[in-house]
Formats: C-alpha cells, sequence, structure tokens
C-alpha cells in the first residue's frame, strides 16, 4: 500500500476507485465498505484509494472555537490506521491535511479540485450520511449529481449492524469509554490494539516493587507514546504483547496521562510483561503490537510510590488471573473449531 500526504505526487494513480472518510478504528462498518469499495474497483479495472484527513476535522473545528472538548477522543493512532487499511487491501491513500482552506472549500470546489483533477476519481463510494465542503453543505445528491456530471459513479452504503447495533466510530468510542473491551472488539472485528516503537521512559518502574514478592526486577515497563492527547480507552488493563518474542507475552498495562508521577499530559501505555523475557534492553525501538483485553480499572493519583507500588502489585494479580481464564478460554475455542 502506497500512502501519500497531499495529491500533488507524481507516483498516485491517475484514476482510482475511491472512499472518503476519517476511520478512525477502522471497524466492521468500514470493513464492508472497503470490502465493496475493492469488488467494485476489480470490475472497473482500477486500483483502490481511501482519501482522509488529519487532523480529524473535528478536532480542527474544536481547537477553532476554543472549546476542545468538543474534539472526538481518538481510537487508533494513524499508524494503526494506516495498518488497518493496508490489512483491508487497499492499493494507496491519500491523508489531506484539513485546515482551513480545505474547510472552506465549496461543496463544488471539493469535487473539481480533490475528487476530479487531484485523484481522477472514477467511482466514488461514501456512507450514508457523508457530508462534504464548507459548512457542510454537500450530501450524497450534490456528489451523485456532479459524478453525472462529470462522468464518475457515485455510489452510497447504508449502515451496517452487528446484533441490531449501528456500527460506527461513535459507538467503538463508547464501548472504550466505559471499559467494555469485549463490545469493542465485537464492533472491530478483532481486539483492540494500539502499536508503536518501544520507547525509553523515566526507568521508574525498575525501581517499583523491587521488596514486592514476584517482582525481584521491579515493573519495568515497555512505553509507548499513543500520538494523540484524548485516547478512546484509559485506564488499567490486562494485555497480550505481540512482536517482540515467538510468542504474545501476557502483561498489565496503564494507558493514560500518569496522574502519580506527572507527566505533562504525555499519553502513555505503558506495559509490565508478566515475564520478562526481553534482556536489559527491553525491546527498546521495535514495534510492538498492544492487545487491551480486559480493563481492571481506571487511573488514579496515589500519595507517593509505596502507594503506587501496591496498586502496580494488585493488578498485576488482576491480570494474571484474568488472562489465565482468557487462555483457558481460547484454547477451548480452537478445540471446538478443530
Amino acid at each position: 500500500m502506497r500512502v501519500f500526504r497531499g495529491f500533488h505526487h507524481p507516483g498516485i494513480a491517475p484514476a482510482c476507485a475511491l472512499t472518503i472518510g476519517n476511520f478512525d478504528g477502522v471497524h466492521r462498518g468500514h470493513q464492508a465498505m472497503l470490502a465493496l469499495l475493492q469488488s467494485e474497483a476489480r470490475h472497473r479495472g482500477l486500483p483502490t484509494c481511501v482519501l482522509t484527513f488529519e487532523p480529524h476535522p473535528r478536532d480542527f473545528f474544536a481547537a477553532k472555537s476554543g472549546k476542545r472538548e468538543l474534539a472526538p477522543s481518538r481510537i487508533a493512532t494513524l499508524r494503526d490506521k494506516l495498518g488497518e487499511l493496508e490489512r483491508c487491501g487497499i492499493d494507496q491513500v491519500v491523508i489531506l491535511r484539513f485546515d482551513e482552506t480545505l474547510a472552506g472549500l465549496p461543496p463544488q470546489d471539493f469535487i473539481g479540485q480533490v475528487l476530479v483533477e487531484g485523484l481522477g476519481a472514477r467511482y466514488v463510494l461514501v456512507g450514508d450520511d457523508f457530508r462534504f465542503g464548507a459548512k457542510r453543505q454537500g450530501d450524497y445528491a450534490t456528489l451523485d449529481a456532479a459524478g453525472r456530471a462529470r462522468g464518475f459513479d457515485v455510489a452510497r452504503m447504508m449502515s451496517y449492524e452487528v446484533h441490531g447495533l449501528r456500527v460506527s466510530s461513535s459507538a467503538v468510542r463508547e464501548a472504550l469509554a466505559r471499559g467494555d473491551m469485549a463490545a469493542a472488539a465485537r464492533l472491530l472485528g478483532r481486539p483492540y490494539t494500539i502499536s508503536g516503537h518501544v520507547t525509553h521512559g523515566r526507568k521508574l518502574g525498575r525501581q517499583l516493587g523491587e521488596s514486592t514478592p514476584g517482582a525481584a526486577d521491579g515493573f519495568r515497563t515497555l512505553n509507548l507514546r499513543f500520538g494523540h492527547d484524548k485516547p478512546a480507552a484509559h485506564g488499567i488493563f490486562a494485555v497480550l504483547v505481540h512482536g517482540l518474542a515467538p510468542e504474545p507475552l501476557p502483561g498489565v498495562a496503564s494507558l493514560g496521562n500518569r496522574p502519580t508521577v506527572e507527566d505533562a499530559g504525555r499519553v502513555l501505555l505503558e506495559v509490565h510483561c508478566l515475564a520478562w523475557h526481553l534482556g536489559a534492553e527491553g525491546g527498546y525501538g521495535k514495534l510492538a503490537h498492544v492487545e487491551l483485553l480486559h480493563k481492571i480499572r481506571d487511573e488514579a493519583k496515589y500519595d507517593g510510590l509505596e502507594a503506587l507500588t501496591a496498586a502496580i502489585a494488585a493488578d498485576t494479580a488482576a491480570a494474571r488471573a484474568f488472562l489465565a481464564t482468557h487462555a483457558k478460554v481460547s484454547r477451548q475455542t480452537t478445540r471446538d473449531r478443530i
């Protein structure tokens, strides 16, 4: 999959089958749309293209109005969104910076400058609630009329439901916010996962719990940056870490701002592997994929490192108990399938 920032690049396909959206989470509704896009593209002999935006348009308008609380929480980092789009078989992704200029484009100018001249769209697939252009004046009827006039096909896909629930990024955010990781996984079609390169932290975990039974090396952690200041999930989780060892590593993780040790608002995913097999370097620089399987509790602020250490020890025990049950269920499910 090829990724372009903007459409003024010679490597962009001269014509494409296109879909447009933020695709936060690339949930099952998105996946169904992308499968339909691929089918239509094959019939037309065209490459598939996703047009998406950074920042999220609602981020832009929230910042512009000075009401940051109106910005949506973020399900996935850009890295994870692109990874899922590639897994879905998309040929190219074009990321447009959502700024004052793009926000002010009238619908007809967006169609002409971006879809026709910029991307060479021959087929455009959108969702049933698609709006575009300045003040969201453009809708499906606007796009369909332009397609007839300019020679490209337009189609829309209606809502996708799972057990009677409309699948949407908002529904995924709501599930993650209440800590219902099973519901989030049903909407996503996979466990909720955050990936990133392991970075150096403050090494505080090595000092914590040195006198705690089962934590002779302290609570060493893998540190991953989330890259957005409002993650949809937050708290303490039982996790599995992929990509650092031949088998997934069970662990306990904290996603948030670390209120006890104060980290200036930076969002980190910190993972303590329950059995540390990563050596002194601890996987630094490697790309890790962390499945958040079960929420243990919310983040909390503690009166000192001793209280924090006790809380981490309790979280570790809770994670061990959940993961032991999860492993049994996974083995039974595998046997049932066989």
